[in-house]
């Protein structure tokens, strides 16, 4: 499954990760690198625990950049 994740560097250079589908869910890292394993580890916690407790599991996502010159 795919799920958008946004990752921010924070004004003390840590990188912020967060997976807006999965309310909670968010990690941090020294870097992007770090911050992004952070949340799929996170993320995969979150989604174990809702099968678990036979919740539901929010739908993947598809999505595409689109560039635009101004």
């Amino acid at each position: 499954m795919k799920f958008r994740v946004i990752i921010e560097q924070d004004e003390d250079g840590v990188f912020t990760a967060e997976c807006p589908a999965l309310p909670g869910c968010i990690s941090e890292g020294k870097t992007r690198v770090e911050a992004l394993k952070n949340i799929e580890d996170a993320a995969s916690g979150y989604l174990e625990s809702l099968k678990k407790h036979n919740e539901p599991i929010p739908p993947s996502i598809e999505e595409e950049l689109v560039e635009i010159c101004v």
